[in-house]
């Protein structure tokens, strides 16, 4: 069968010209979007800390830290005799260890402030139609557990899958013909175009008012698209997109797997927790998130690069919409199993951040609490340099009786790092339990993930940032 639909009616200037296979007639649907409940006022008029007093906190406490971190580090410095010297020195101190230790306490007092906004409670009759876009290229090994997972999710409205078969060369496309179940639709596309072509070629066909993103590779938790879809229908109503979370799904595979674990369900759940908690969520992943379709139709879509995700968010924080974040809404997704492999979706995340900067770096200038985190990105390049150029010889420094970096280090940006974790594990773990999982053992990859991990991520961050700066497309799947 083949499906046609105006392209141009969808609101956008794109032209589709690939078969649709599909074994089912649309739904009917009314557009109705999923504004807050009626009771939204009472909602947000809880008794709870103002965000902008949680936020005066935050910083107050994160700046005293640094700035101690600082005054003190000048008894060290003082080991470095020339000028030059003492100017370098204080270069590094600043990006090795004030910096970080200032992020760490701001990370660490956030989230002890941070209270998730209960959901409002709706009737089945109440949730919105959703489509599902999900590109997929050379998938032929996950695809099916994905739809499996979407089965598995007993959402109260009609829903459509749109599989996006991005010119796979496997058997992809043969798996997809075979799968039976009724609200499933194929877009074959006969050449591979990169994840943001296939996204925006579906997103031109899809039929209901809220539209949600899926890896091919990802598996649901049973309760993830209704979690997903009442935390957006909970929120304020300028929220254009919510961000799911994603956690690692073969953390057994190796090492590098098992360290990703930790980074996924401690660093990467922090930041997307604390950005929502200050209204402001950075990236809405395409491996799983929620948009408005209108809205994401008005900002035309997933640019196509390697940080379509990001570049997408900060287009929709641009148009003066909010972007949320739903920690238990959960996508198990596969990472890379390889330190190549990682290393080079890692330089692809950097470069990322580099193109939302040259698209949208009047973000800089925004007054809204979510502009603290654009200023927050624009020190990593910084940071990850120094980290690059100077931990080794902070070591060699300390093994010589000149222990300025290396105690700047140890004594201000660990304890900080130590509380934040802290923190997090303790948040997450609670999560889990609420939505009946276990936090898994996983000691090597704690070890690694405490001790190896930053070695390898940051130099590959900074060639990623180099590559940003000279490179315009890429066409990448990596979550």
């Amino acid at each position: 069968m083949t499906r046609k639909r105006d392209a141009a009616a969808a609101g956008l200037a794109m032209s589709v010209n690939a078969p649709v296979w599909s074994r089912r007639r649309p739904f009917s649907f009314t557009v109705r979007l999923p504004l807050a409940a009626a009771n939204d006022g009472q909602l947000h008029r809880r008794r709870y800390m103002p965000v902008g007093l949680k936020f005066a906190l935050a910083l107050v406490v994160s700046l005293g830290w640094a700035a101690f971190a600082y005054v003190v580090a000048q008894h060290w410095l003082g080991e470095f005799r020339t000028p030059g010297q003492r100017l370098m020195a204080h270069l590094l101190v600043l990006g090795i260890a004030v910096l970080p230790a200032f992020m760490n306490a701001f990370l660490a007092v956030g989230l002890l402030l941070d209270r998730r906004p209960p959901r409002s409670h709706f009737a089945d009759s109440d949730f919105p139609s959703v489509s599902i876009l999900i590109a997929a290229h050379n998938a032929q090994d996950t695809i099916l557990g994905t739809l499996a997972s979407i089965a598995m999710q007993r959402y109260p409205a009609p829903i459509e899958v749109m599989v996006i078969n991005d010119g796979s060369t496997d058997a992809t496309l043969e798996q997809l013909r075979g799968a039976s179940y009724p609200w499933l639709e194929v877009l074959d596309l006969k050449s591979a175009g990169g994840q943001a072509n296939a996204l925006n070629a579906g997103l031109r066909l899809a039929s209901y008012p809220v539209t949600v993103t899926l890896a091919a590779d990802a598996y649901l938790h049973p309760q993830a698209l209704r979690r997903l879809v009442t935390r957006y229908m909970s929120d304020p109503p300028n929220t254009a997109a919510v961000a799911g979370a994603v956690l690692v799904r073969n953390s057994r595979q190796s090492l590098v797997t098992r360290m990703q674990e930790w980074d996924y369900f401690q660093g990467i759940a922090a930041s997307k927790r604390l950005q929502s908690l200050f209204q402001g969520t950075l990236v809405a992943p395409a491996a799983f998130s929620l948009y408005r379709t209108d809205i994401l139709r008005v900002v035309g879509g997933w640019p196509a690069g390697a940080g379509e995700d990001a570049v997408l968010t900060w287009a929709l924080l641009g148009d003066h919409h909010r972007v949320g974040y739903c920690e238990d809404a959960i996508a198990f997704a596969r990472v890379p199993a390889t330190l190549s492999a990682f290393l080079q979706q890692r330089g692809r995340w950097s470069r990322g951040l580099i193109e939302a900067f040259k698209t949208h770096g009047s973000l800089l200038f925004r007054r809204r609490l979510s502009t603290f985190f654009i200023w927050w990105n624009l020190l990593f390049p910084y940071m990850d340099l120094v980290y690059t150029i100077a931990v080794l010889p902070a070591v060699l420094l300390a093994c010589m009786g000149v222990y300025g970096l290396a105690a700047s280090m140890l004594v201000f940006v660990v304890p900080a790092a130590l509380l934040a974790h802290a923190v997090i594990y303790t948040v997450q773990a609670r999560m889990f339990r609420d939505v009946g999982l276990t936090v898994r053992r996983n000691p090597f990859g704690l070890f690694g993930y405490a001790l190896l991990y930053g070695l390898a991520l940051k130099p590959a961050s900074v060639m990623g940032y180099l590559s940003g700066l000279v490179t315009r497309r890429s066409r990448d799947y990596a979550h």
